[in-house]
């Protein structure tokens, strides 16, 4: 599943056929216009030792406190960062070893969503977030970043079945593409992932 990933950052180049972003074939592109494009939330979440806000504003030149907050609530990560006794100057320890394995996610993707990315790349980002956060953080994503590229990667269908198109991998060969719905009319392995 990262290889989707890995592939669209050019960390390797497609074999057969290309990638393109706005009709362009990313090959043409140099890798910082490219990398610039994307903000990239990885499966482990890693945070630096600073502060919440030094985290969330990691790569962003002087990021404004309305963004800021923005990608925290769109993140789901405000209510925790509001009860730390310092909110957003609240130490963070190298790696994030002081906050939960939840939060510590939360604040990874709040630090791409602050990004002026024209698409996020989500490395099976979602996994260490409860069904109810999941629902709450892909709600806030397709309403409030509409226009934006978003790309999940996912094993948990309830993550990815309001997906404008779902691709099925087996194998790293695709079995499926289409809506949940179209997937679930077809059977195959996503009908029997589903049920």
């Amino acid at each position: 599943k990262s290889t989707i990933i890995r592939l669209i950052e050019r960390f390797y180049d497609v074999n057969e056929g290309s990638i393109e972003l706005d009709g362009i074939d990313i090959r043409h592109l140099s890798q910082k216009a490219l990398r610039s494009t994307f903000g990239y939330v990885p499966q482990k979440a890693f945070l630096f030792s600073g502060t919440i806000e030094s985290n969330v504003g990691y790569g962003v030149d002087n990021l404004a406190p309305a963004r800021r907050d923005q990608a925290l609530s769109i993140a789901q990560a405000a209510d925790f960062v509001a009860e730390k006794p310092e909110g957003v100057l609240e130490p963070i320890a190298q790696g994030g070893t002081n906050v939960s394995g939840g939060q510590r996610q939360r604040l990874a993707i709040a630090r791409a969503l602050a990004t002026d990315a024209r698409a996020y790349l989500f490395d099976d980002s979602f996994s260490a977030l409860d069904y109810k956060t999941d629902a709450k953080l892909r709600h806030d994503l397709q309403t409030q970043l509409a226009g934006r590229t978003v790309v999940i990667v996912a094993q948990r269908i309830s993550t990815i079945m309001n997906a404008d198109t779902i691709v099925v991998l087996d194998e790293g060969c695709v079995v499926g593409q289409g809506t949940h719905e179209q997937l679930l009319a077809l059977g195959g392995r996503y009908a029997r992932t589903a049920h």
